[in-house]
């Protein structure tokens, strides 16, 4: 039953009212006072003071004092006038109840339209805050778009400066080469003009009287001046030989050669060079080292080691796509998924880090315990403990020594345990 506070006193001016209330021993906060325009309260339990004011007032810009065990009000009337009395007088119980209930309507309604005001502003600041930023995204894509097309048109100047570099220099090649040819049969020429004369020089030295002309018809000296000189042949028209070999990749004779390990070694690099070269259009705008899976492995390892997993996801979202082979980029994936609280994700990739650490050896021991314990601790987090003991379990029978796992193993145990006997 609440205990009424009596004690007040008020005073007025035509546009405002005073009201000093003394709360002594009690601790006011402004979560105490609830006031509207036909309405006051102050409860601090079990202490309660109640009005329904004379006239209405602007409970917004109205204030509240708390200090030295008094709340002083500073009410501002809605309009001049000078109230008869603080509070209205001769109201039944059926209308204080009809008033109070109303006031708490309102300042309800008030709350309401307050909050959803503040939701549309928050809306309006998110909206803007969007567009300002899909704005700077948008600039930021212009200006490396021209970047990259400046960089094209560098490269293909310099391509084409050095194609032409390239035809000049065939040019000039061939030129040579052509004029080299015609040194060559110009000094056969002249090599066989000079065979000729010596064979006509001795003969020339024989007497005149010797020399008897041949009688008869078609007949000719060997001096006539109807000799013909003898045609030089043609150069030999040039020609390539073709060789066919046995097509062999590796240098080696068949003897000592493993063809089953050469061809599965280049079935595996073809492999590679498809999955590279297929339909993977961000792969268009990478550095070559960025199309390395080891270096976006250790780019991955660098952001989880800094905190930011997404980055980290990504990298070895890539490196997987560009080797789908290797056990650590999904064990190292698994545990990202892990921080992000991306359970099944870490339970698939930690499964797939198992399959390829088959077969079991002593050099993938560490590996497999890390993919068991991040699969356990994943179904733990889903609450499936049994199927988390199991996989720690696992790991304990690789690494038996490990006091940690051990321990989080035996957390496992008290936990099914607990669980059954609540069950």
């Amino acid at each position: 039953m609440p205990l009424w506070l009596r004690e007040y006193s008020w005073r007025q001016s035509g546009a405002a009212v005073y009201l000093s209330l003394p709360v002594r021993g009690l601790r006011v906060t402004a979560a105490n006072i609830f006031c509207t325009e036909r309405y006051l309260k102050v409860s601090v339990p079990p202490f309660l003071f109640e009005a329904i004011l004379y006239a209405p007032i602007d409970e917004t810009n109205s204030t509240a004092k708390i200090g030295n065990g008094i709340v002083f009000f500073t009410l501002y009337k809605k309009e001049v006038a000078m109230w008869e009395s603080l509070t209205v007088v001769n109201v039944n119980k059926e209308e204080l109840q009809h008033l109070r209930e109303n006031a708490v309507l309102k300042a309800h309604e008030k709350a309401k339209e307050e909050t959803e005001a503040k939701k549309v502003l928050k809306q309006e600041h998110k909206k803007y805050a969007l567009e300002a930023t899909m704005k700077l995204e948008e600039a930021e894509r212009k200006r490396i778009e021209e970047l990259k097309e400046q960089e094209r048109q560098k490269v293909s100047k310099e391509l084409e400066l050095w194609r032409s570099q390239q035809e000049d220099a065939e040019k000039q090649k061939r030129v040579q080469k052509e004029g080299e040819r015609y040194e060559e049969v110009e000094q056969l020429k002249e090599k066989k003009k000079e065979k000729i004369n010596k064979t006509r020089i001795p003969n020339e030295e024989i007497p005149k009287t010797k020399l008897k002309p041949t009688k008869g018809h078609g007949s000719c000296s060997i001096f006539s001046e109807n000799l013909k000189e003898e045609q030089l042949p043609a150069p030999r028209s040039a020609g390539t030989i073709k060789i066919s070999f046995t097509s062999r990749v590796f240098p080696t004779a068949l003897r000592e050669s493993r063809v089953a390990e050469e061809e599965e070694w280049l079935q595996k690099q073809a492999e590679a060079r498809r999955t590279i070269t297929a339909d993977l259009s961000e792969l268009e705008d990478l550095k070559e080292e960025e199309k390395n899976p080891d270096w976006l492995k250790d780019k991955g390892n660098k952001m989880f080691a800094t905190g930011n997993y997404l980055a980290a996801v990504n990298a070895y979202n890539l490196a997987i796509r560009l080797n789908n082979k290797l056990p650590l980029l999904y064990l190292n994936r698994a545990a990202c998924h892990l921080k992000l609280r991306n359970l099944h994700k870490a339970i698939e990739d930690s499964s797939k880090a198992l399959e390829l650490l088959t077969p079991p050896v002593p050099d993938n021991e560490t590996a497999r315990v890390k993919a068991y314990v991040r699969r356990g601790t994943a179904f733990c987090q889903l609450e499936l403990y049994t199927e988390g003991l199991q996989d720690y379990e696992a790991a304990l029978k690789i690494d038996p020594k490990n006091k940690a796992i051990e321990k989080d193993a035996e957390k496992i145990r008290y936990t099914i345990q607990g669980t059954v006997q609540k069950s």
